[in-house]
């Protein structure tokens, strides 16, 4: 995969324009209330800059899966009255059950310069996900510029990010996707040395491709989480009722294999903390990676290998993390995701998060704000980091 090189928001000026901007407001709702606003606000300083430029700022996203149907609890209209108190100004809501209808028309028709109107959860539409000719053309009837700044849909090709920018001559990027591209997507193609590498989690199977195109780029990989069982059954050990995925133990050796081969070094847990119970207040105790008794499962990495991981990450210079140690949302089984967590927030290094899990135990853990960046996109991240073409991504335009 080559370098990105795509055209954003700086690499235009909209004034006069009318532009249609996918953000990612999937925010969760509760009763009607916005629970948790992170991703309006990550979406201001875009809409801020289109809006400088004297731009007609038009918004769309997502929210929720209503499966192609008007549902009332899924509707933007809590979003558009927040986004007005954030940004000090009026947002008009075209609500209409078939997003592209007569409000929004009659409500763009009437925009003047820097006004801001949002749009109806683009998912009311059945086509929106199966990227229907018809609702892109009618999105993109509304616009004179396409920009995008949802990375949490990048991986799919929707009508609201992929479909519309073929009946928009301009479609360039926003700051969120700007950054994802650098960090997730440029850093990891060409990073600055020592490279390091962090795969946690429950499967080895939903990571197959990521362990075998970070094997090709990283200087150090270590694998910890659920799927480091599966590991260390491959290599003759006993992991008792640790989650484990059989029909894959050859794969695990052959990534063994290949580590050995391009002079990887591949760290793995080398003892774990194992529970009699899938719960918080389960008989815990510590034992050696490959002695885990009968009946007794792993649900943490142990405190000798918490610390062979935070040694390995302190020289490095790229770090990649996705994924958690154990079942970080039980206190008792969060410490190695903890310690692992605490070592990328005191390191100069580039710290990159990959979105999901691993990004809400560092946010929860109170490290957040020391990473250089934490992925907005779960499946999306996983996805750059298996270095496929996204395709959110590659329908802008490029410079």
């Amino acid at each position: 995969m080559a370098a990105l090189n795509k055209k954003s928001v700086d690499d235009i000026n909209v004034k006069g324009q009318r532009v249609l901007v996918r953000c990612d407001f999937n925010v969760p709702l509760i009763d009607g209330k916005i629970t948790d606003e992170n991703r309006i606000v990550a979406a201001l300083p875009t809409i801020k800059k289109l809006i400088a430029d004297g731009g007609k700022v038009i918004l769309c996203s997502h929210l929720g899966k209503p499966k192609g149907e008007p549902k009332p609890e899924l509707s933007l209209a809590p979003v558009a009255v927040r986004l007005a108190e954030l940004l000090g100004q009026d947002v008009k809501f075209a609500a209409d059950p078939e997003v592209v209808g007569e409000n929004a028309k009659a409500a763009v028709e009437a925009m003047k310069d820097g006004d801001v109107v949002l749009l109806e959860n683009t998912r009311y539409r059945a086509e929106e996900t199966k990227n229907g000719e018809a609702f892109s053309k009618e999105l993109a009837s509304l616009c004179d510029v396409f920009v995008n700044d949802a990375f949490g849909t990048a991986h799919r090709a929707h009508c609201s990010n992929v479909g519309v920018t073929e009946y928009v001559d301009t479609a360039v990027v926003g700051y969120l996707m700007q950054k994802e591209i650098d960090f997730l997507g440029n850093a990891v193609e060409n990073p600055e040395r020592p490279f390091v590498a962090i795969l946690g989690g429950a499967k080895v199977s939903s990571k197959i491709s990521v362990i075998n195109n970070l094997l090709d780029k990283v200087d150090t990989l270590i694998i910890g989480g659920g799927m480091s069982y599966t590991f260390t059954k491959a290599q003759g050990g006993s992991v008792g009722a640790s989650l484990l995925e059989e029909d894959y133990l050859q794969y695990a050796l052959d990534m063994i294999k290949k580590a050995e081969e391009k002079g990887v070094k591949l760290l793995l847990p080398v003892d774990t903390i194992v529970a009699d119970e899938f719960s918080n207040d389960a008989n815990t105790k510590v034992v050696s990676r490959d002695a885990i008794p009968d009946g007794w499962m792993g649900l943490d990495i142990g405190p000798e290998t918490a610390k062979i991981f935070a040694e390995a990450v302190k020289s490095a210079k790229t770090v990649v993390w996705n994924g958690p140690m154990g079942c970080f949302e039980m206190p008792k089984f969060a410490e190695g995701t903890k310690v692992v967590a605490e070592a990328l927030a005191n390191t100069e290094a580039v710290t990159i998060i990959g979105g999901g899990d691993s990004a809400a135990a560092v946010n929860q853990l109170g490290f957040g704000d020391k990473m250089t960046h934490i992925s907005t996109g779960g499946g999306a991240s996983l996805e750059f980091l298996e270095g496929k073409e996204l395709p959110g991504v590659a329908a802008a335009n490029d410079k």
